[in-house]
C-alpha cells in the first residue's frame, strides 16, 4: 500500500487519468488531493463525478481548494464573481450548462464535504496553500486561509537554506510538522515543472491550468509520475492562459 499526494487538477480529467494509470495506482492505495479540482479547462464537473466515484473504491482525502469554494458559492448560493471567471471559472460555468440541477446538488454536497486539511500519523501535513498562525493549523483563525494563503510558500522559498532549524531567526511555522505538502502556486512561476521543496515544504502544483504538466508523488519515497502538458491533451482550449 502506497499513499500518493496530487496536485491542483483545474478541470483536466485526461491528465488526472493519466497520472493514476503511470503511477500504476490500485485500490490499496491512498490518494490524498490537494484541492483544485476545477477551473482551467473543459472537464470540471467530470472531475468531481470520477472523485465521487473514485472515492467508492479506496481511500481518497480531497482537501478544498480556493476555486472548489469559489465553485461552491456560486452554486449552493448564486454568488458570482467576476474575477473568477477570468482565472478559469469562466470553463467551469460553461461545463455545468449541460448538468442537471439534481447533479449540481451532488457537487454541491461533494464540494461541501472537502477538508480544510489533513495531518497523517507522522505529522505530515497536507493542506491546499498554506496557515498564517504561528502555533498550527488547529490555531488558525479564519479557515479562507487554508486555500487563500501564500505567505507560507513565499517565506519557505525565502529561507536561507543553511539557516539551522534552532536559529532564533527560523520561521516557527516550518518548524511545527515534519513535512507540508502543498499546491495553489504553481511551480512553473519560479520556472521549475517538478515538485520543489523549499525547507520542509513540498509544492505540487507543477502548473496544470496553465501549459504544465499534472503531478502525482509517492509521499514516502518522493518518487513521482506527471501527465503530458495540459494544453497538449486539450489542445483546442485556453484552459487559464
Amino acid at each position: 500500500m502506497r499513499t500518493f499526494v496530487i496536485g491542483d487538477i483545474h478541470g483536466g480529467l485526461i491528465a488526472l487519468k493519466q497520472v493514476l494509470e503511470r503511477a500504476a495506482v490500485t485500490d490499496r492505495d491512498t490518494l490524498i488531493f490537494l484541492g483544485d479540482y476545477v477551473d482551467g479547462w473543459s472537464q470540471s464537473p467530470q472531475v468531481i463525478d470520477y472523485l465521487i466515484e473514485l472515492k467508492q473504491k479506496q481511500n481518497c482525502i480531497c482537501i478544498r481548494g480556493n476555486h472548489d469554494d469559489l465553485l461552491q458559492q456560486w452554486m449552493r448560493d448564486g454568488k458570482d464573481n467576476e474575477l473568477w471567471h477570468h482565472h478559469g471559472g469562466e470553463a467551469t460555468v460553461l461545463a455545468y450548462e449541460s448538468i442537471s440541477q439534481t447533479h449540481k446538488q451532488i457537487h454541491v454536497s461533494f464540494l461541501e464535504s472537502l477538508q480544510g486539511y489533513y495531518l497523517d500519523s507522522q505529522n505530515r501535513l497536507f493542506i491546499h496553500a498554506g496557515f498564517t498562525n504561528m502555533n498550527g493549523v488547529t490555531y488558525e483563525y479564519s479557515s479562507e486561509s487554508f486555500y487563500w494563503d501564500r505567505t507560507l510558500w513565499e517565506t519557505a522559498m525565502a529561507l536561507d537554506p543553511d539557516m539551522k532549524t534552532d536559529s532564533l531567526f527560523y520561521p516557527k511555522r516550518l518548524k511545527l510538522y515534519k513535512e507540508i505538502f502543498i499546491g495553489h502556486t504553481p511551480v512553473t512561476r519560479i520556472h521549475e515543472t517538478v515538485p520543489i521543496q523549499k525547507a520542509n515544504v513540498w509544492n505540487v502544483d507543477t502548473g496544470a491550468a496553465f501549459t504544465g504538466k499534472l503531478t502525482i508523488m509517492d509521499i514516502d519515497s518522493k518518487e513521482f509520475w506527471q501527465s503530458d502538458p495540459l494544453n497538449e491533451l486539450y489542445f483546442d482550449e485556453k484552459g487559464r492562459n
